[in-house]
C-alpha cells in the first residue's frame, strides 16, 4: 500500500514541476479563478476516487478449505463439526435438535463438549474461534 501512495505522490510532484515549467501561472491568469479551482478540485476528486478504489479493491477469495489439522488437534468429532456449522447459522438448540434429529438435551451435551474443546463459554466466542481456526466459513 505504501508503495502505491509513494508512486502517486511522486507522480503529483512531477506533474507540479511540469506545470511550473510550462509557466502555468500565466495561463491561470487568463481563466477565472472559479474555473481554475473547480478544475483542480475535479482533478483531485477523480484522483482520490481512483486511488481509493485501487487500495480497497477486493481480491477474489479462494474456495474455503477446512483446517483438518486443527480439527484433529482439538479432537473434534464429525458430529461436533456438523453442530459447529449449524451453530454458525444462528439456530437455536431446538432448531439444531430438529435438523439433526436428536433431542435438545443431546444438542446441549454436544455444545458443552464443543465449548470445552474450543475453550470458550459462549456461542459467539465458539463461532469466532472456529472462524479464526478455519473450522467454518
Amino acid at each position: 500500500m505504501w508503495r502505491t501512495v509513494i508512486l502517486y505522490a511522486l507522480g503529483l510532484a512531477v506533474a507540479a514541476v511540469a506545470l511550473e515549467q510550462l509557466k502555468f501561472r500565466y495561463a491561470a491568469d487568463e481563466i477565472s479563478t472559479d474555473v481554475y479551482v473547480g478544475l483542480l478540485a475535479l482533478g483531485f476528486t477523480v484522483l482520490g476516487l481512483w486511488v481509493g478504489h485501487r487500495l480497497t479493491a477486493k481480491k477474489p477469495a479462494a474456495p474455503f478449505e477446512r483446517n483438518n489439522a486443527a480439527i484433529a488437534s482439538l479432537g473434534l468429532t464429525p458430529r461436533e463439526c456438523e453442530i459447529l456449522d449449524l451453530l454458525a447459522s444462528g439456530r437455536t438448540n431446538q432448531e439444531l435438535a430438529h435438523v439433526l434429529g436428536v433431542s435438545p438435551n443431546t444438542v446441549k451435551t454436544h455444545l458443552a463438549n464443543l465449548f470445552a474443546k474450543l475453550e470458550v463459554d459462549r456461542r459467539v466466542k465458539a463461532i469466532e474461534k472456529a472462524r479464526f481456526l478455519a473450522l467454518i466459513e
